[in-house]
């Protein structure tokens, strides 16, 4: 199977609306997914070496709480259903690292759900839709 699509997961009702439609999608069209989730950060923190040490510890805890609170479900859920599904799990801006899993991995769609965030909050903080829509360099779907 060599068509793949990404799919933006946080465990969400979005997101679990993105991977419906993305299902649906790799069914149709013989595709595998790659379920990503990503663990926003900031690399603007000045830490001294040992916050860095305790810093990479407590992410290493968050990466596993994350793992099995939110991709091992939608993982086995997809297993269920007999797709050809892989999970990417990472830290990092979340439209960019989506964009550098579909680069990595050769994927030609990525499928996100809208958070429904207010006009206000998009202009002002910017979106991960609107950032994806931007710098995608495969089509990104937006689902209700």
């Amino acid at each position: 199977m060599n068509k793949k699509i990404v799919v933006g997961y946080d465990g969400s009702s979005a997101s679990d609306n993105a991977v419906d439609f993305a299902v649906n999608l790799a069914k149709a069209s013989q595709a595998g997914l790659v379920i990503a989730h990503v663990l926003e950060w900031s690399p603007y923190t000045f830490l001294t070496p040992n916050e860095i040490e305790e810093r990479h510890a407590r992410r290493t805890e968050e990466l596993e709480r994350a793992r099995k609170a939110v991709l091992d479900p939608v993982m086995q859920k997809l297993s269920s259903d007999g797709l050809e599904a892989t999970s990417e799990l990472r830290y990092g801006h979340i439209a960019e690292t989506l964009i550098k899993i579909a680069d990595e991995d050769g994927v030609e769609q990525i499928v996100i759900g809208r958070t429904g965030h207010s006009q206000l909050s998009t202009r002002v903080f910017g979106s991960v839709a609107g950032s994806l829509a931007q710098a995608s360099p495969v089509p990104v779907t937006i689902v209700p």
